[in-house]
């Protein structure tokens, strides 16, 4: 049956469509109030004389459809079905970043982190957070003031002593035997969730009856510490009530265009003040159609996301906008309005978002050099770190087959490769072909030095490698006390980005992602430094040992040698006379008559 026959078949009632092509891959899934009414649309002349719905009909060789009971659940499975099979001619969400929440986990003594990916693992969950970077706020102000840590360590048994945290009164030590006591840790616990759950009166009278106990109990350094923390609850929440006074929650869309080029920016305002910037790109919008695009990116941002604001303003009018707003009201619990603001301070900001997307398509496709604090604060966004790195250090190792084992550091700094600090490391402590003991062991001369020296830990540890090389670099750093060092890792080929405690959410950038490509510029630095000192090794290994084979020619001899020529196949190629003038007529005929005398096809070839 052909399409055209199919499509006259369908059914009048809501739901959704799914083209597929010759091999039976879904390549467009739409929704419709009428299936056949909408489907049939797409076979009219003014749609068939679109660029991208021609090219859609004259690929698709079949149509499948899913009824729904109104245009609300349509949207919803829409969403879903874009979201699994990724059509290539449905509108795909570029750039994504999902927003941070704090995970409180649900162990004999609970962690909290940040995460992007919230997972039904019987951890709570709050947030979102806005900006990004306040919820590590939250946590270091969690770790010092509750010392309930995010630490990795492996809390189902004891260890033989506590790490940095405990020492530096950031964590109360459940590692170790003696330290506390599971009562202490759990009232630590209730006091996070209390925090974190914003019930602000009810945490600071909890903190004021155990200060005025401990007063009463002569333990005045404890009493103190509890009058402090209770006076900065009391302070958030002064604070929470004033920002709740100055207004609703909006968020502002906007874009600017060169198709197929696009660049958008969305402004997250909490509380009347402008929190938070998102930016979005696509690179393949030849028929860019404005309110299909924002009708498409609005529904995958906001669907699925635990939060949605009361009000959302979008530069463009599209078709499902009341469907949209009665569904994503559902999901909230309160009304949400979708607006295209024409006049007022609400058409300013939009006017302010439009010409921030102007900048973004600027930098973006027009190769603007950032500044170095844009660059650092785009890494923090991107690899979801506590704070923006000034310096980056990046390791990798080098060898073959096990032999002439080596490692490099490079280090990028406030914007550029700082190569006064690059380093070089042999391998003193690893035998055979061993790459995760060879970092660990880097890595722990590194930081161990650092820690002797008294000076300050990079930003963030890069390695070159996946989740094994990962691990191996966290290991060392453990093993030496040092537990809160940001540490990522960017695998080969793939390219993805992997940051130490959040391995099961990697960071998969867009190829052409200007993060992505300076996580990989520092990479393939690291890798050219290691691989150059290891051919420098392996070279002076074999041109020494050659040399040395020649009979009465001594060590030093053979340091002139190199020290003049550079290689063995350059002594080789030297007269008598040329190296008489290096090392003197004696040893100038002995070197001769030593090449002289090897047989045809046993001249060593030059090292690459």
């Amino acid at each position: 049956m052909e399409l055209r026959e199919k499509v006259a078949q369908l059914p009048l009632s809501p739901g959704v469509y799914l083209y597929k092509d010759a091999g039976g891959r879904i390549i467009y899934v739409g929704k419709a109030k009428s299936l056949r009414l909408r489907v049939r649309s797409y076979f009219s002349d003014d749609k068939l004389s679109d660029i991208k719905t021609g090219t859609l009909i004259a690929e698709a060789r079949d149509i499948e459809y899913i009824l729904v009971d109104n245009e609300k659940e349509a949207l919803a499975l829409e969403n879903n079905l874009i979201k699994q099979y990724q059509p290539r001619f449905n509108i795909l969400l570029r750039d994504d970043k999902t927003y941070p929440y704090i995970k409180l986990t649900s162990e004999k003594f609970p962690r909290v982190y940040v995460t992007r990916r919230l997972r039904k693992d019987g951890a709570t969950y709050f947030g979102p957070y806005f900006p990004a970077n306040l919820a590590h706020r939250l946590v270091h102000f969690i770790h010092r003031h509750f010392m309930v840590p995010s630490c990795k360590v492996d809390l189902t048994r004891f260890h033989p002593k506590p790490c940095l945290q405990f020492h530096i009164h950031r964590c109360l030590g459940p590692c170790v035997e003696g330290l506390t006591s599971d009562d202490v840790y759990a009232g630590a616990v209730r006091d996070v969730r209390l925090f974190l759950e914003g019930r602000h009166t009810d945490l600071a009278r909890g903190l004021r009856a155990r200060m005025e106990s401990a007063s009463e109990a002569t333990r005045f350094e404890e009493a103190a510490n509890l009058r402090d923390l209770l006076t900065t609850v009391e302070e958030i929440e002064e604070k929470q009530k004033m920002a709740a006074a100055k207004g609703d929650d909006v968020d502002i869309f906007a874009f600017y265009a060169e198709p197929p080029l696009v660049a958008l920016n969305l402004f997250h305002l909490r509380n009347g003040q402008i929190v938070d910037r998102r930016e979005f790109f696509w690179e393949d919008q030849a028929d860019f159609d404005e309110p299909v695009f924002f009708s498409s990116l609005l529904k995958q941002l906001y669907l699925d996301q635990q939060y949605v604001p009361a009000e959302i303003h979008s530069p463009a009018e599209f078709e499902d906008r009341e469907a949209l707003e009665e569904l994503l009201s559902e999901k909230r619990g309160r009304r949400v309005e979708i607006r295209t603001p024409q006049r007022g301070q609400k058409k300013a900001l939009l006017d302010l978002v439009q010409n921030n997307a102007k900048h973004s398509f600027d930098a973006r496709f027009r190769v603007l050099k950032p500044s170095s604090r844009a660059i650092q604060g785009a890494l923090q966004e991107a690899l979801n770190l506590p704070n923006a790195p000034a310096r980056i250090e990046c390791f990798d190792i080098s060898h073959i087959q096990g032999t002439d084992k080596v490692a490099s550091m490079v280090v990028w700094e406030d914007g550029r490769m700082k190569k006064a600090d690059y380093r070089k490391f042999i391998i003193k402590t690893v035998i055979g072909n061993d790459d995760f003991a060879s970092m660990r062991e880097v890595v722990t001369r590194r930081y161990s030095r650092l820690q002797e020296e008294k000076l300050p830990m990079p930003g963030l540890v890069l390695i070159d490698g996946g989740l094994g090389q990962l691990h191996a670099a966290a290991g060392a750093l453990e093993a030496i006390g040092v537990i809160d060092q940001p540490l990522a890792s960017i695998a080969k080929r793939e390219e993805i980005i992997y940051v130490y405690g959040q391995e099961d959410e990697p960071v998969v950038l867009d190829r052409f992602s200007p993060i992505l490509h300076l996580v990989q510029s520092i990479r393939d630095e690291a890798h050219r430094f290691a691989v150059t000192f290891h051919r420098s090794r392996r070279n002076a290994r074999t041109l020494t040992s050659e040399l040395d084979a020649i009979p009465g020619v001594g060590q030093k001899t053979v340091l002139r040698l190199l020290k003049e020529f550079g290689s063995s196949e350059l002594v080789r190629s030297k007269s008598e006379d040329q190296l008489a003038a290096v090392v003197g007529r004696a040893a100038a005929r002995k070197i001769r008559a030593h090449y002289a005398a090897e047989p045809v096809g046993q001249a060593s070839q030059p090292v690459s």
